[in-house]
């Protein structure tokens, strides 16, 4: 039986734990993550969401509770190097995380940092900017991108690191559609070649690319499940004032007016299926 790649086990955590008035962030979480899992984690602002992604390459650790990466504690300072190697992340804004002055440098500059051999180091690089389909921009100055392509770099930079999982927070929140497709179709090619993604997104259409969703609520997590599974609860989630995709929304206003519609269609394409369906049948009877 595959073994998941993390473990968290009865987390909780309190910003200023050891104050007269700790912010509680995290209550009793638990919650694995397995080798190659596209994982979706959703809720509004301040339910705990990037507090708990903080958690998982040991940026933050529990006030209670552990914390398990590839079998190692986070808690064990021993292992926070391994640790940070072997779970990258990228963040809301990419100018946080470039910090060179040419994009195929700003790549190189974490496994260099870690002594990688110069052989492997250009491999790596290569490797990386083809991942994020930004090979013709190696000489370009990061300034002179777009959005969406300093995010891309930010994701080269982070995979040159050669992690397992990779976890993205709110990495497309300050982009465009255009700069968010480009940053999506990055992290599909990354998850088909194996790697484990964790993302972290109030834009529910992109939740719709996971294979689960965890959905957080003051602090906890309260459902998770299949897309499918998730956003068929749409009255639940409007309760945790979330939304749904446009076409659930749209699939579930169907069914209401007319039982026979699916509730909980995911895709265009799947709405435009059952339609065409429905009319070939109109037709046959």
């Amino acid at each position: 039986m595959t073994e998941p790649i993390i473990r968290i086990e009865n987390v909780h955590f309190a910003y200023n734990a050891q104050s007269e008035n700790p912010i509680v962030a995290l209550t009793d979480i638990n919650l694995e993550v397995m080798p190659g899992e596209y994982l979706v984690i959703v809720g509004h602002n301040g339910s705990g969401k990037s507090t708990l992604a903080k958690h998982l390459n040991a940026l933050l650790l529990p006030t209670q509770g552990d914390v398990w990466v590839n079998g190692m504690n986070t808690k064990n300072g021993a292992h926070t190097l391994t640790i940070r190697s072997t779970v990258g992340m990228v963040f809301q804004i990419p100018d946080n995380q470039i910090v060179a002055t040419v994009v195929e440098e700003d790549v190189a500059f974490g496994p260099a940092n870690l002594g990688v051999p110069e052989d492997e180091l250009r491999e790596r690089i290569d490797w990386a900017l083809d991942v994020v389909d930004m090979q013709n921009f190696r000489h370009r100055a990061p300034h002179l991108l777009s959005a969406g392509q300093k995010q891309r770099v930010a994701i080269a930079g982070a995979m040159a690191l050669k992690p397992q999982v990779l976890i993205l927070d709110e990495s497309t929140s300050m982009l465009d559609p255009a700069g968010r497709e480009e940053v999506l179709s990055a992290v599909r090619r990354l998850n088909q070649a194996g790697t484990t993604i964790i993302a972290i997104t109030h834009y529910m259409h992109e939740a719709v690319e996971g294979d689960r969703i965890v959905v957080m609520e003051a602090a906890r997590t309260v459902t998770q499940g299949s897309p499918r599974e998730v956003f068929s609860q749409v009255e639940e989630l409007r309760a945790l004032q979330l939304d749904v995709p446009q076409v659930t929304e749209l699939s579930y206003a169907l069914h209401q007016r007319d039982e026979t519609f699916p509730p909980n269609l995911l895709t265009v394409e799947e709405i435009v299926a059952e339609i065409i369906r429905r009319k070939e049948l109109e037709v046959a009877t």
